[in-house]
């Protein structure tokens, strides 16, 4: 139902991309959005576990999506979705240790797994859409800072 929902409404008078305070660029709702609405899908190329890492390092050679970074998601334990090169607006959205939106994995009728990002709460017109990462805990020397200047922010995302 869900992901109908958002093939129904697409996302381009809905969604925008501006400039973050939490990081670089961000997504941001144009319209409210009611809780527990679906949002946006995020996608990109699925790839297998192996494939991603192989791409990972090379988009840090190569300096990312022209802004340094890349974009995945883990979608299960083999496969992952890449949107640093192809994908949509989703892989805009900024973490937040308070985020507004939570991810689900739907899995539809032909067995395809699809991520929706879906309104956590009521989230107004002109604010910036954020999930949690929920990037595993590493070791002390590979923390990533994290920057959401949300009261409960841990100052970092793993």
């Amino acid at each position: 139902m869900q992901y109908r929902y958002l093939q129904s409404v697409g996302v381009d008078d809905r969604l925008s991309v501006r400039s973050s305070t939490i990081h670089g660029q961000g997504l941001f709702a144009n319209v409210p959005l009611a809780e527990g609405e679906p949002v946006i899908e995020y996608v990109g190329d699925m790839v297998r576990n192996c494939v991603s890492d192989l791409r990972e390092a090379l988009y840090e050679k190569q300096g990312g999506g022209g802004d340094g970074a890349c974009y995945m998601f883990r979608l299960d334990d083999n496969f992952v979705v890449d949107a640093t090169r192809a994908g949509n607006v989703s892989r805009f959205i900024n973490h937040s240790c308070e985020p507004n939106c939570t991810c689900r994995i739907l899995v539809c009728e032909a067995g395809q797994k699809h991520i929706v990002i879906i309104a956590k709460t009521a989230i107004r017109a002109g604010e910036e859409i954020t999930y949690d990462y929920q990037f595993g805990i590493g070791n002390e020397t590979d923390k990533l800072a994290c920057l959401c200047g949300a009261r409960s922010c841990l100052g970092r995302m793993n």
